[in-house]
């Protein structure tokens, strides 16, 4: 007959497979959130920075005389490249986007700003109105 000894030390299997799916149910929960948190984070830097382009062009309308009107920017246009707005690159970088993600299209009395970036499903726009469009 086998004799057990008292102080055995160790994990059993049955331990050690009921920890390994505890981790595994946490897991399956914890992604979801996490990936959700980078895309509200993603989102929220294209924002500021949209807000910050309107900001410039707000100002610049309203500084020019003598009739109120927006910089003319062909589609497409990089808004570091409007000359007038105050903008400069070092303004527009964040983590995910950087100056080049942000193009402007206007004339006299309308504009819409364009994130774009291969990290957007979709680009996020802003207009005159403060309309936001597209996104992740």
């Amino acid at each position: 007959m086998r004799k057990f000894f008292k102080n055995q030390k160790g994990f059993t299997l049955v331990e050690l497979m009921i920890t390994i799916v505890i981790v595994g149910i946490l897991a399956a929960v914890a992604v979801p959130i996490y990936t959700a948190n980078i895309k509200k984070a993603k989102m929220s830097e294209c924002d500021a920075a949209l807000g910050t382009i309107r900001t410039a062009l707000r100002v610049y309308y309203a500084t020019n005389d003598p009739e109120p009107k927006y910089p003319t920017a062909a589609a497409n246009t990089p808004v570091s490249t409007v000359s007038g707005l105050d903008i400069d690159a070092a303004d527009l970088a964040g983590k995910y986007f950087i100056a080049a993600n942000y193009t402007l299209l206007s004339a006299d009395t309308a504009y819409t700003i364009t994130c774009d970036n291969a990290i957007l499903t979709t680009p996020r726009t802003l207009n005159e109105l403060g309309a936001f469009g597209g996104g992740l």
